[in-house]
């Protein structure tokens, strides 16, 4: 008997893990498959950025993972001569959170079995086969057991080695920028007195990060000993590096865990085929520098949630699936570059780090470079395009306002825990306009002066905005955006909302 669900995703990482919960949370049934048999321990990717944490904020999240981690309010962005103040972003979380991401997996698996969302591990994708209805899985267990899995819609979550992007023969075209890159969680009996310490030098580079519970992550390049991702790695290997760059080891006592690895950039095409889709690293890999890479890829799971299940209940348009591939593919393009620089600079010779410098410590002093910096890299001054003539506020990250909701002062991140559009009418408006789209649809009042009214994506991004509108544009906005209204509701222009 073959089994069904209506979403297959493949790959337990954070952003598998996100999509789930949010597909389950709107009473979709999703399952998803892991090759790992266990949990993993792990703690490759440890920077949690500010936008980041607001989508998390979104499904309660947030404050339980800042409890795990260290908060980081200055970052060097690799360069001593550009230091730039993240207490300023216009953020609940102005800071980078630096936790293993073994806590965020922790956290985003239960919220997602709790809502409904099945985990299965130690299964393997080996064949992947479509059609215009549904999606045939064929998944290999441990005992060498193959059974087949069709689901209406499937989407890759498995990392830069995908094996839903390879069984579909999606190109994955670039390079490998840096091989043999060193990472290890060790304990360290001197450790830096910065919170975040990078350093380079002729032998290569360094990064170290406290964890907060005693552990450090630490990041090495041997300019010299360029080895394959199986070569072992021992803490002699990283002292080696420690001691050429700066002269001490920190103290380097202990090691739980070491690996080693290349940086490839790497990016789809095209994000999305026929009912498949990709996302996280399966569709675009890039430099760890910057902290940008786990970010993106929830990222791109809070924007894939959203339409996917609306096209399931029936709610969105069609075109509102290829949205995903329009707003995000550039996102990663963008990380590509920006990280792609910041890498190379890092592993430059000296001649051209110095001069580097000297263009970033003058950028420095140009206005809104900094600003500009933080923006980009903490995911607050993320817009998406604007469509012709729409309100300029289209397309923009909502801020965390205040604003009424069931009767009850709340503010904006809490009322999108529903997984729901909500629609931010200004004071004394009447509410008529909406009452047809309840079901999909929540509804604020704002506390703040003004006459805009706002209708917010669950993914936090304006997708209408309207100065005075009448009870016909509030309309339809909502049935652009949210699908035809549950019951009739003409529309009816001149009345202002």
């Amino acid at each position: 008997m073959m089994a069904q669900n209506q979403v297959l995703v493949v790959g337990a990482g954070p952003t598998g893990l996100m999509l789930a919960g949010d597909l389950a949370a709107q009473g979709i049934d999703v399952m998803v498959v892991e090759q790992r048999p266990e949990e993993s321990k792990l703690s490759r990717a440890f920077a949690v950025q500010a936008r980041t944490l607001e989508l998390l904020d979104a499904r309660e999240l947030a404050d339980p993972l800042v409890a795990t981690g260290v908060e980081v309010d200055e970052l060097a962005v690799l360069f001593e001569s550009l230091v730039i103040d993240l207490s300023i972003l216009p953020s609940r979380f102005p800071f980078l959170l630096i936790t293993p991401q073994s806590e965020t997996e922790r956290l985003l698996a239960r919220r997602a079995t709790r809502l409904g969302a099945t985990i299965r591990r130690g299964l393997t994708v080996t064949a992947v086969r479509q059609d215009a209805n549904s999606v045939d899985v064929n998944l290999l267990d441990r005992n060498g057991v193959t059974t087949n899995h069709r689901a209406d819609w499937l989407v890759g979550a498995d990392g830069v080695n995908s094996t839903v992007r390879r069984a579909l023969r999606m190109p994955f075209p670039g390079k490998t920028v840096v091989s043999s890159v060193m990472l290890a969680d060790v304990q360290l009996t001197e450790p830096p007195e910065t919170e975040l310490t990078f350093d380079r030098g002729s032998a290569g580079f360094f990064f170290v990060v406290p964890f907060g519970d005693g552990w450090y992550r630490v990041i090495a390049w041997n300019r010299d000993r360029p080895l394959p991702d199986d070569a072992p790695v021992d803490l002699e290997e990283i002292r080696d590096v420690l001691f050429r760059i700066a002269g001490t080891d920190f103290g380097l006592a202990e090691a739980r865990w070491l690996s080693r690895f290349h940086s490839d950039e790497r990016q789809v095409p095209r994000y999305r085929n026929g009912r498949v889709f990709l996302v996280g690293d399966a569709a675009h890999t890039h430099s760890p520098a910057g902290g940008q890479g786990m970010n993106v890829g929830l990222q791109d799971a809070a924007n894939l949630s959203w339409r996917l299940a609306a096209a399931i209940h029936g709610h969105g348009p069609a075109r509102q699936l290829d949205g995903y591939h329009a707003e995000r593919h550039p996102v990663g393009k963008a990380v590509l570059r920006s990280s792609g620089s910041l890498l190379r600079l890092a592993v430059a010779e000296t001649p051209f780090w110095q001069r580097a410098n000297w263009v970033i410590e003058t950028a420095s002093r140009l206005a809104h470079v900094p600003d500009r910096i933080i923006r980009q890299i903490s995911g607050i001054g993320l817009r998406y395009p604007r469509p012709f003539a729409s309100h300029r506020l289209c397309g923009t990250r909502v801020p965390d306002v205040s604003l009424i909701a069931h009767a009850a002062p709340t503010r904006v991140y809490a009322e999108l825990r529903t997984g729901r559009f909500l629609l931010i009418l200004p004071p004394q408006s009447s509410h008529a306009p909406m009452e047809a789209w309840r079901d999909r649809v929540s509804l604020g009042t704002s506390t703040e002066p003004g006459t805009t009214a706002k209708l917010i994506r669950p993914d936090g991004y304006i997708a209408w905005a309207g100065d005075r509108p009448d009870a016909g544009e509030v309309r339809a906005a909502l049935a652009r955006w949210c699908g035809p209204a549950k019951l009739p509701a003409p529309i009816r222009r001149g009345a202002h909302v």
